[in-house]
């Protein structure tokens, strides 16, 4: 089978798709035919050696995914071959067959295709575990999105939205904050050419903020906080812009004001049935049509690289998704 292959940590051009045996099974795991892998911040950090999982080399990066089971280990249970599923893998996803745990997997609505299966599950339960777990969002307050027309951000938009509050959308070019629009956000920022704080004013009436997002951290995370209302809450998600910034602690003293950790991975992990619950959630609201993945570019597995590549350099809309099979 074929394979994309991280021999060296480095940037998206040194990755190289070979020829690798195909994967066996053993007690509990499954292997996947694969069918779809989206591209998410994670697969940029781990192939520069600069995540928090650091496999060893030579691996696959790719972590979230969509497939047909073709093969099952030994005390299997909760899957069959044939069955269409989603998982999360951490590393492993872009190749056309991958082995994994069972206990990962998810059943693949028949209505769902693979490529928006393989765009849901990191985003959308990341900004439902921020936003209603983390945040407690209530209807009729204020959620301002920073990196708000990437996967995360698009999905707290919608999320924002189902939970009824008002959502305030920033990102850095006109044709982004249309996605934004178009997925449902109040009102927009652009905050490469607007100033942030300002432009919040502006649209609170100087009231501010009740929650932001953001997965952005770098030059936004403090304007954004000095925005925040009377006890406010700041989710820290991730920081696509690449700087960790760094907070006076005056400002969460003087407002009130939270600054809330997001960390999904070990949240599922460690709280597998609020993670059932989440997942259960998020299905309500996908058949209601409350939230509709937006897949913008897919690509074949031979150009995974340039998938990366595209949400290395801020320049993806929603998720870009890497193709396998027929």
């Amino acid at each position: 089978m074929k394979a994309v292959v991280c021999k060296a940590f480095g940037p998206p051009e040194s990755l190289v798709v070979e020829d690798v045996p195909s994967p066996r099974p053993g007690r509990g795991e499954v292997v996947l035919s694969m069918k779809a892998a989206s591209i998410n911040f994670p697969d940029v950090l781990i192939i520069q050696n600069k995540y928090q999982v650091k496999p060893p080399l030579p691996f696959s990066p790719g972590s979230e995914l969509a497939g047909v089971v073709k093969e099952v280990g030994e005390g299997v249970a909760n899957c069959k071959v044939g069955d269409r599923v989603i998982a999360m893998t951490t590393f492993g996803a872009f190749a056309e067959e991958v082995k994994t745990e069972a206990a990962r997997l998810l059943p693949l609505p028949d209505t769902m295709s693979f490529e928006v299966g393989a765009s849901l599950l990191l985003t959308y339960a990341t900004s439902d575990h921020a936003l209603r777990d983390r945040a407690a969002l209530r209807a009729g307050e204020t959620l301002l999105v920073l990196g708000a027309a990437g996967g995360v951000g698009l999905a707290a938009v919608e999320i924002g939205k189902a939970l009824g509050a008002r959502v305030i959308a920033c990102a850095s070019t006109a044709d982004k904050l249309a996605v934004c629009r178009a997925h449902g956000a109040d009102e927009t920022i652009n905050y490469a050419t607007e100033d942030l704080r300002e432009r919040i004013k502006a649209l609170t009436d100087g009231r501010g903020i009740d929650v932001v997002y953001d997965a952005v951290g770098g030059p936004y995370t403090e304007p954004a906080f000095r925005s925040l209302a009377w006890r406010g809450r700041l989710l820290v998600v991730g920081f696509a812009a690449g700087d960790i910034p760094k907070l006076p602690l005056n400002l969460p003293l003087l407002k009130g004001a939270s600054v809330i950790g997001v960390f999904w991975g070990d949240f599922a992990r460690r709280e597998p049935k609020e993670f059932a619950a989440s997942m259960k959630q998020l299905a309500r609201w996908y058949a209601e049509g409350r939230l509709k993945p937006h897949v913008s570019q897919t690509l074949p597995l031979e150009k995974a690289a340039e998938a990366i590549k595209l949400l290395a350099s801020r320049q993806a809309k929603g998720k870009v998704v890497v193709t396998m099979g027929a």
